[in-house]
């Protein structure tokens, strides 16, 4: 391995550390987020309010473009990821009402 070599692996392992990191971060904040949406869920249940609240979630579609456009990601991504997400939540959202009924 050339010297070039070398110091191209040590920057890109350090890129790797990096990035490991950053997903750690990632899967702890959705744990997170998961965890205060499941008590809207048992919350929304237990006072017979629907499981989803559609202008709600086009406000948080709306609001997550524009940070991802602050952020230098694509707001295309981030209307993905976080549609993938209310999807998900919903979903928890039913299963509390159906667990309760």
């Amino acid at each position: 391995m050339t010297p070039e070599q070398s110091r191209a692996a040590e920057v890109l392992k350090a890129h790797r550390e990096s990035i490991d990191r950053l997903d750690a971060v990632l899967v702890y904040t959705l744990a997170e987020r998961f965890k205060r949406t499941q008590a809207v869920g048992a919350l929304k249940a237990d006072h017979d309010l629907p499981p989803s609240d559609p202008a709600r979630e086009a406000a948080q579609i709306a609001r997550l473009e524009d940070l991802a456009k602050e952020a230098g990601l694509d707001p295309a991504f981030a209307k993905k990821f976080l549609g993938f997400i209310i999807e998900e939540v919903i979903r928890h959202h039913r299963q509390h009402q159906e667990t309760k009924g």
